[in-house]
């Protein structure tokens, strides 16, 4: 497979999106100023928003084909189904472990900062109704929604896991059936078609930094900057936890990477920014994938790991669940002891392996779990406020997570071949594809 190059120069992408948000905070800031009413700014806000939504609608459109492209193409290499299996377990253990260390740094840290045990607002009634749409948020819905009953629905809907699960059938199939002519033309066919996803993928990423300003911008407009001086206790404890989970992760990367762990962070940093800029996983995902094959990760590892992880390792959300569900008990100033607090920790971790893709997804957990623990469902109407600049530091760590975690099963399956990944990052010069690692 020839190597195509669809990744603008690291330094000049960095370059661009951190002026870009300057520029949104600037414009933001000026805008909310001169509105005359709240009214007035969101109305203002509304055009800064469609230019985000029509960034994210091109990263969506994206989203599917080259996942399913390069799953695909990963898997018709790959061997067996006993193989397939053995990563998945290794994706799955790996997710778990760092699901409970999200949960755990949440839990501590938000007892030892007491984020609601000082907020000098006032709280919203107890019978507030909040539609969150959380009726559906169950295991038992979740595990029937993962099967696809149409594949183009999924598609359509970019519903990552039920694309995976198509497409492990799909690729292990094709396979298996290669030595067929017409298996052949059509697995040449996908495979074919990677490279021309990628060079799409880099024409839609020249956008980014118009989606960045304008999602910044966005929130600038619409919440001022005094937003972050009401809820400072809570952003701050909150932002401190994810840099002690970033450190955790990268400490635990470091026992199995070795030296390898530096240049991983190097490559991610791009996606992380765009991720954390407009507080999408989403746009994140093609930079994230670029980078991993640029540092010599097997395609077919690539393929199969990161879209898992976009599923079930969501450890940005995983922090952010415990830390408000708590604060929510302390503004109320409803006493939990540390084994019901334990307990539900554990409910959360359940229950969020079903929110990809759901709006507002650890909201949506926060509001569900809460009354089983005779928590006030409109406590999540403290946090609305503030959700955004918290969704963009848990979206930027949802994106190392899975960095890390791909990273890790890539090396457990000796297919991390690095031997000029530091050369190649620190010119630009890497290939989109990267060989395939035996």
């Amino acid at each position: 497979m020839h190597a195509i190059d669809t990744t603008p120069k690291k330094s000049r992408q960095s370059t661009y999106i951190l002026l870009a948000m300057l520029l949104g905070i600037v414009a933001g800031y000026v805008c909310n100023k001169m509105a005359a009413s709240p009214e007035e700014a969101k109305s203002i806000a509304s055009y800064f928003a469609m230019l985000t939504d029509i960034f994210l609608r091109l990263i969506k459109m994206i989203i599917a084909p080259l996942i399913f492209a390069t799953l695909v193409s990963g898997l018709i290499n790959m061997g067996d189904a006993k193989t397939v299996g053995r990563i998945g377990g290794r994706a799955i253990g790996w997710f778990l472990m760092a699901s409970l260390t999200s949960l755990t740094i949440g839990l501590v840290l938000a007892n030892v900062f007491q984020p609601g045990g000082s907020l000098s607002i006032p709280l919203p009634d107890v019978h507030t109704a909040v539609d969150l749409k959380t009726s559906s948020l169950n295991l038992q819905n979740f595990l029937t929604h993962v099967f696809p009953r149409n594949i183009f629905e999924a598609m359509a809907g970019n519903e990552i896991l039920q694309i995976v699960v198509f497409a492990v059938f799909f690729g292990l199939a094709l396979g298996n059936v290669r030595h067929i002519k017409s298996a052949d033309t059509l697995a040449s066919t996908i495979e074919g078609a990677v490279p021309v996803m990628l060079k799409v993928t880099g024409y839609v990423m020249l956008f980014a930094p118009v989606g960045v300003f304008a999602a910044i911008a966005n929130v600038v407009t619409t919440q001022g900057l005094g937003v972050l001086m009401v809820y400072g206790k809570v952003m701050g404890g909150f932002y401190t936890a994810l840099l002690i989970l970033w450190a955790v992760l990268i400490g635990l990367a470091y026992l199995v990477l070795k030296n390898k762990v530096f240049p991983l962070l190097s490559a991610v940093r791009d996606p992380m920014i765009l991720g954390f800029s407009t507080a999408s996983s989403e746009a994140a995902y093609p930079r994230v994938m670029e980078a991993l094959k640029r540092l010599g990760i097997s395609e077919r590892v690539i393929g199969f790991v990161l879209p898992l992880g976009y599923s079930f390792n969501l450890d940005g959300s995983m922090i952010y669940t415990t830390f408000a569900a708590l604060f929510v008990a302390q503004a109320y100033n409803i006493p939990m002891d540390l084994g019901t607090q334990i307990t539900m920790l554990l409910v959360l971790m359940v229950s969020s392996k079903g929110i990809a893709g759901v709006p507002r997804s650890a909201l949506v957990v926060v509001a569900a779990v809460m009354p089983m623990f005779n928590l006030p469902e409109a406590g999540v109407l403290l946090i609305m406020g503030i959700d955004v600049f918290l969704d963009m530091g848990r979206t930027a760590t949802n994106v190392l997570g899975n960095s890390i975690a791909t990273a890790v099963i890539a090396k457990w399956e000796n297919a991390y071949d690095d031997q000029d990944c530091i050369a190649e990052i620190e010119t630009g010069d890497a290939p989109a594809i990267a060989p395939e690692v035996a």
